[in-house]
């Protein structure tokens, strides 16, 4: 065990956890909402620390990040534990092992060996993905700072349910991040997923101000978050408060976990979602689990720019200073031309 970062002592038996929107209050003894953050003696420990779970190479369109060095890739990496209790879980196996099993598994890998490995592999990132990152905080983020000194950067795939003060620690190593904002309806977190949909939205607020690349990726499940109303809603936000350039991603949903009885997203649900973003405002709007290429293309003359199938670039013809060669209007985004 490893003693945690960003707690306080309440007295000499309870500590209050500051990492996650959650803001755990743990007794001697116990463990927070995600399970892998334990009080001994008084202290706050991450049970998780150097435990990687899993470890991989991936595109970083799988991420998936559209507009964050695009063709490029990224050395994945994750430890058990989820602060979330999503009913849908994707990766349930590994982010619910603690709250299910009880249990905590993974291989003892060091950050260094971490950063080793992609440097060794040619990524240009290490993504924080698979679980949620913020609860192995303290592991990524010593990797992270090791990652900056050797020129790679840092993304995080997140459920965006994190404390401020862990956000301001680590943003001057973080470079991007796709965000899953789940729904846009305060029942819907509280009921299905079990967290507070405000702490998210505000978590996208302050990276953007804090100058991270923020992409966000929601998952449309039948009956619960497709009504075209929040869609608007939620498109409208992401206009205002994070800009009509942050990439969307509509990911169709496929039964699993704890809802297996829900069908899947009929695909024009994810095109009718699409085309209410268009009308919001936003530029960039994505389909993913769905067999159709996401290609970007210009948003003032339309001229394709990056050709894509499934999470592969085949095509990159953003000109120099990531501006589109037909018009050269600037494509949003970091590392986009081939100047990058």
């Amino acid at each position: 065990m490893k003693e945690a970062m960003l707690y306080e002592r309440l007295d000499e038996n309870r500590v209050q956890c500051r990492l996650c929107g959650h803001q755990c209050v743990v007794a001697e003894g116990q463990e927070g909402i995600c399970h892998v953050r334990v009080n001994r003696g008084g202290k706050l420990h991450t049970l998780v620390y150097g435990l990687a779970i899993a470890r991989q190479v991936d595109p970083i369109e799988k991420k998936p990040l559209y507009h964050f060095y695009p063709g490029s890739r990224s050395y994945s990496v994750a430890t058990v534990g989820c602060n979330f209790r999503c009913r849908w879980c994707q990766n349930w196996h590994i982010s619910q092992m603690p709250r299910d099993e009880g249990r905590v598994a993974g291989e003892k890998v060091s950050p260094e060996s971490i950063v080793a490995a992609a440097r060794r592999s040619g990524c240009r990132s290490i993504s924080y993905t698979y679980t949620e990152p913020t609860i192995y905080f303290e592991y990524a983020y010593e990797t992270a700072q090791l990652a900056h000194r050797e020129g790679i950067a840092n993304v995080f795939v997140t459920n965006g349910h994190m404390g401020g003060q862990m956000l301001r620690t680590f943003h001057p190593c973080l470079d991007a991040a796709n965000v899953d904002l789940k729904a846009f309806r305060e029942e819907t977190y509280r009921r299905y997923i079990g967290g507070k949909l405000e702490v998210v939205l505000e978590s996208l607020r302050t990276m953007k101000q804090l100058g991270v690349w923020v992409e966000v990726t929601t998952l449309l499940v039948p009956g619960v978050n497709d009504d075209p109303q929040e869609l608007r809603d939620l498109a409208g936000f992401l206009v205002s408060a994070l800009g009509p350039e942050t990439p969307w991603h509509l990911s169709r949903f496929f039964p699993s976990y704890r809802v297996a009885s829900i069908p899947p997203t009929p695909v024009e649900t994810l095109e009718r979602a699409a085309q209410i973003g268009g009308e919001a405002g936003l530029r960039y709007v994505y389909l993913g689990n769905v067999a159709v290429q996401s290609n970007t293309s210009c948003h003032q003359c339309g001229t394709l720019l990056v050709r894509r199938s499934q999470m592969a670039v085949l095509e990159n013809r953003i000109g120099p200073g990531s501006r589109c060669p037909q018009c050269d209007t600037p494509v949003a985004g970091v590392g986009m031309g081939p100047d990058r």
